[in-house]
């Protein structure tokens, strides 16, 4: 047996004895992806609105049909106008929509929205809007197609950033803190004191990291394609390899966090802590990076969980084939080749 494999073999037997870390590194991964997909949603439903018409005619009748039978909305009824106010303080009602209809028939139309959480505000106005807009006195009716996502499921943008944050935090905790523990034994002294050669003894703590990644990265594309139902293609070899090369710059992030720390507290905060943040606010996982501010765009660009999002948007929701996501694939392999460079140079001189 040659020594990188009786190192690989030592890894992966202290791993699987390991129980408890080694459940919690597969099981908060699926915890994460089902709760961002399920229970963490942006889109709005059951929106509580009530209709306020100063006459009945056969347009108020078909606009009040078509908000009970919406599932976007929670008909409350009629309502007076003097009520709207209280109705909207007490949680009631989140919007109102007021018909007036004029002596000709004309009808105006008011919609009042509970615009205290902005993002309830706003997608109900846009609810209403189209609801009550008519396209029957339209000569040349607007046509809306919405691409790749037609149900507006949040789900199809959170899975390419949970992805991004998890193999991020769970590869460079792992390696991490794996090394560390080696340090604080003094097993590690021995390894290198042996004739051993430090590379290989990094690329034999680095292997079995990586293949647990890769068990991980399978179970979360059944889970994505299965349970959260993302339309699957031929491009999810793309995406597997793009993930892989992912998986590589984080478990060197984990190095060079090893080489830093001294011990494994200190390891786990610098993994969890110090790359958390940047990864869930510069990822474009939640916030959109187009409308940060112009320095932080460009902060964005040094961390890896941008790239690895958009490449993955591109090829799990737009199913683009590989070959858009050439300037992404570049950017993660010379971060990869950086970050290992400098973290084997810091790991050879101590």
């Amino acid at each position: 047996m040659s020594t990188f494999t009786s190192l690989v073999r030592k890894e992966s037997l202290q791993i699987v004895r390991d129980r408890r870390t080694l459940i919690v590194t597969i099981f908060i991964p699926l915890l994460l992806l089902l709760l961002f997909g399920f229970a963490i949603s942006t889109e709005v439903n059951n929106v509580k609105i009530v209709v306020v018409a100063d006459r009945h005619t056969p347009s108020t009748r078909i606009i009040m049909e078509r908000l009970s039978v919406n599932s976007y909305f929670s008909f409350e009824g009629l309502a007076a106008p003097s009520e709207i106010d209280d109705l909207l303080r007490k949680g009631k009602a989140d919007a109102a929509l007021v018909i007036a209809t004029e002596a000709d028939g004309t009808q105006r139309t008011q919609i009042i929205v509970d615009a205290s959480n902005p993002t309830i505000g706003r997608t109900a106005a846009a609810y209403i809007s189209s609801v009550t807009a008519s396209s029957g006195s339209a000569k040349s009716p607007v046509i809306v197609r919405t691409l790749y996502n037609p149900q507006m499921k949040s789900s199809y943008n959170f899975v390419p950033g949970i992805m991004g944050m998890i193999f991020i935090l769970i590869c460079a905790i792992m390696t991490s803190v794996s090394i560390v523990r080696e340090k604080e034994s003094g097993t590690m002294d021995l390894l290198l004191v042996s004739p051993i050669n430090p590379r290989t003894i990094i690329f034999g703590k680095l292997t079995p990291y990586f293949a647990v990644s890769c068990i991980i990265l399978t179970i979360m594309l059944l889970i994505s394609y299965t349970v959260l139902d993302l339309p699957l293609s031929a491009s999810i070899w793309s995406v597997i390899g793009v993930t892989l090369l992912y998986i590589v710059v984080s478990l060197s992030i984990g190095l060079l966090v090893s080489t830093l720390a001294a011990t494994q507290v200190n390891a786990l905060i610098i993994s969890a802590m110090v790359f958390m943040v940047p990864v869930i606010l510069f990822s474009g996982m939640i916030y959109p990076i187009t409308n940060m501010p112009v320095p932080l765009q460009y902060f964005s660009a040094i961390i890896p969980a941008r790239w690895y999002v958009e490449a993955l948007r591109k090829l799990m929701i737009q199913q683009l084939p590989l070959n858009y996501v050439i300037e992404e694939i570049a950017v993660l392999t010379v971060m990869t080749v950086l970050i290992l460079t400098v973290a084997i140079r810091k790991f050879n001189s101590r």
